[in-house]
């Protein structure tokens, strides 16, 4: 089979034994990454503004994670931590005790994905507090399971055809201040979206039934939406004054993206409870729920686990992680990657009428797309056009948001300038062209 058909192939071996709903945003079959650039099957090089939706924050491939994982397979790949427990756990449960925030005994329950995580930390709050109600917020994402699906708050894709839902879910108005859903302006609004729980408590969730408060520091599939400064320690002290948890969804604003290791540090709140996943072990199965160790140690033996949790090559791979970021000023690369992002997608904006607003925080950047700035109709067609547009030229980059509007980067950190430099080229060619 010649080189330049293989891709060809695939799809048409895809389409007889790949669920449809396993759908993929592009046509290409990767062979192999490096850093921040992807080859495919037929030998075409892309440049990774998706990161596997943030996922690859050291970058493909790392020398360090590699070798660890080639390490770890040659000794041990499984026994199950609940049969038989290994060093790479714990080392890994306390390294994240270490670096979450929060000065105060931890304790972490590892774990494969986000969704699995994000169910765990339910289950826990509901165990310690006794309560059952979790309020989490529009344009949310925590996942595709029943109770994660449930706590997702857009319907198409991820919730149409697949309910019933879970109950004892209930879902308020979030910080949007460019859509903001009480017509307000900051800082005017003197933070009505977070005195909202008050009023929230009287018509959905009494405080004495709600065992937590669910959310994404940095609201992630929904549109990389930041609420204002006061916001988050608003949230986390109506939880602290009614017993309530607060727990912090870190899976994709987490592991340095924003500049902090974790997003939620850049408001010094200290959640009870966070999920992590996505770039801890750098494309490795790999999950956590990492909190106050009053909280996490309240559940019974064997009340939470799975049999795959904490594998030891993941946990390897997530050591590595840990140790590049330390060695390696992997969040001061995040810092300067934001900075030359905001600035250049800011003049994009002055030059550009489609782009509504620019914002994110560190390499956490995203342009909201939209027809008319007065009205500010989302662009969703448009969004998706430049993806297509980019995708052509050899540039993976993706949408999002709850009306498809958003464009977002989650380029590795490591990427080069020269890089950097060609994909931002390849994203203002397509800008230029939807405006033609």
């Amino acid at each position: 089979m010649a080189d330049t058909e293989r891709n060809d192939y695939l799809s048409e071996l895809r389409t007889k034994v790949v669920a449809k709903g396993h759908a993929s945003g592009t046509p290409c079959y990767v062979e192999s990454g490096k850093g921040a650039v992807l080859t495919d099957v037929d030998g075409r090089e892309f440049i990774d503004f998706a990161g596997g939706i943030a996922v690859m924050n050291v970058g493909h491939s790392h020398p360090k994670v590699v070798a660890a994982i080639k390490d770890q397979a040659e000794k041990l790949t499984h026994t199950c931590f609940m049969v038989t427990p290994y060093e790479p756990a714990v080392k890994l449960c306390e390294k994240l005790c270490q670096i979450t925030p929060g000065d105060f005994p931890k304790a972490a329950l590892l774990l494969n994905s986000g969704a699995e995580a994000v169910e765990n930390a339910v289950k826990i709050a509901r165990y310690y507090t006794k309560r059952t109600g979790i309020i989490c917020f529009e344009h949310a994402f925590h996942g595709r399971t029943l109770l994660t699906m449930t706590l997702t708050s857009k319907v198409k894709p991820y919730k149409f055809g697949f309910g019933p839902f879970a109950p004892e879910v209930y879902r308020m108005p979030y910080a949007y201040c460019y859509r903001c859903p009480f017509n307000l302006e900051y800082p005017s609004c003197n933070i009505a979206c977070a005195d909202y729980l008050k009023e929230f408590f009287v018509s959905h969730s009494a405080p004495e039934t709600t065992a937590a408060v669910i959310v994404e520091p940095v609201i992630g599939e929904g549109g990389f939406i930041v609420p204002p400064p006061e916001y988050f320690p608003k949230l986390a002290k109506i939880c602290k004054d009614n017993g309530i948890l607060f727990i912090a969804d870190e899976i994709q604003s987490g592991t340095g993206r924003t500049g902090k290791m974790f997003a939620i540090e850049h408001w010094n709140v200290e959640p009870d409870l966070m999920t992590v996943a996505k770039s801890i072990a750098a494309g490795m199965p790999l999950s956590a729920v990492v909190g106050k160790q009053e909280v996490m140690n309240s559940v019974h033996p064997f009340g939470v686990g799975g049999t795959y949790g904490g594998n030891p090559v993941s946990c390897r791979a997530a050591l590595a992680v840990v140790e590049i970021f330390e060695e390696e000023d992997m969040l001061g690369k995040a810092e300067t990657l934001g900075k030359k992002l905001r600035k250049r997608f800011n003049s994009w904006k002055s030059q550009y009428e489609i782009i509504g607003e620019v914002r994110g925080l560190g390499a956490m950047m995203a342009l909201e797309l939209v027809k008319d700035r007065e009205t500010k109709e989302p662009a969703a067609e448009e969004a998706k056009a430049l993806t297509s547009f980019c995708f052509e030229r050899g540039l993976v980059l993706l949408s999002c948001g709850t009306f498809g509007n958003v464009i977002r980067v989650l380029m590795p950190l490591v990427i080069t300038d020269e890089q950097l430099e060609k994909g931002l080229g390849i994203m203002e060619e397509g800008l230029a062209s939807l405006t033609k």
